[in-house]
């Protein structure tokens, strides 16, 4: 597929009254930073090597919860990501806030709007008693600039770190989703920033890597830029994101 780029939401999906583009994602004021900057400290405190596959080992048999994707949707209703500067509304607004924003960039492309809706899901972890998640930058064999890895091994080959992105993945593997490559790059990868914003880590990807990474910032534009105050109405949206949940990832499945 060829990424066909659309429009800046940070202009076109931005409500009267609402943020310059260049407000979000700031990090050295704002009434939010010290729960940002708590969140963030904890994160790089914590996501060691050992943490990360521990996690994978606790989590990678999916037996917490079986639910819907739109229980799924209806648990975020009660949960406010700490990690996000420009929110303090429930993180089930903003998926349907991205999936909205992608809709009327990429109408033709269902499988695009109903990425936005599952793109944080993975934060149903908080419920499981997880941090809104280091000792190894004094650990040798990873401080240097390919660590444990070959050149060009490819993201795939990649140990990230744990968070809901990551988990999300993951269980969108496991339960057999049938979206395309491009749906699965977005969800694992839109918040590795040093990589799609700070241009970091080339020297690992691949050729299908690269190849990727138009999707992901194309996506990144909506989870950024579709953040507002003013609240869509869920009610009215549900029956079109539920038609798109029975069409790639119905039923009850394994969280």
């Amino acid at each position: 597929m060829k990424v066909l780029m659309g429009p800046d939401p940070s202009q076109i999906y931005r409500p009267d009254g609402g943020k310059n583009k260049e407000d979000f994602r700031n990090y050295t004021s704002g009434p939010l930073l010290d729960r940002v900057y708590t969140t963030y400290k904890l994160m790089h405190t914590h996501q060691t090597v050992d943490f990360v596959r521990r996690k994978h080992k606790e989590f990678g048999g999916f037996t917490y919860k079986k639910m819907t994707v739109m229980e799924a949707v209806e648990l975020l209703d009660g949960l406010v990501d700490e990690s996000d500067p420009d929110v303090d509304f429930p993180n089930s607004f903003h998926a349907f806030q991205t999936a909205e924003g992608i809709r009327k960039a990429h109408p033709d492309k269902d499988w695009f709007h109903l990425v936005g809706l599952l793109h944080d899901l993975g934060k149903i972890l908080v419920m499981a008693g997880e941090p809104q998640d280091n000792p190894d930058t004094k650990d040798p064999r990873y401080c240097t600039d390919y660590g444990m890895y070959e050149p060009n091994c490819g993201l795939e080959n990649v140990l990230m770190s744990w968070g809901h992105d990551e988990y999300m993945y993951r269980m969108m593997k496991f339960n057999k989703f049938s979206l395309p490559p491009e749906a699965f790059y977005m969800i694992r990868f839109h918040s590795f920033y040093p990589w799609h914003t700070g241009s970091d880590y080339r020297h690992l990807c691949s050729p299908h890597d690269l190849s990727m990474l138009p999707w992901v910032q194309e996506f990144n534009k909506f989870d950024l830029y579709t953040k507002s105050e003013d609240l869509p109405d869920v009610s009215m949206l549900r029956p079109y994101y539920q038609g798109l949940i029975d069409k790639y990832c119905p039923g009850v499945l394994c969280w």
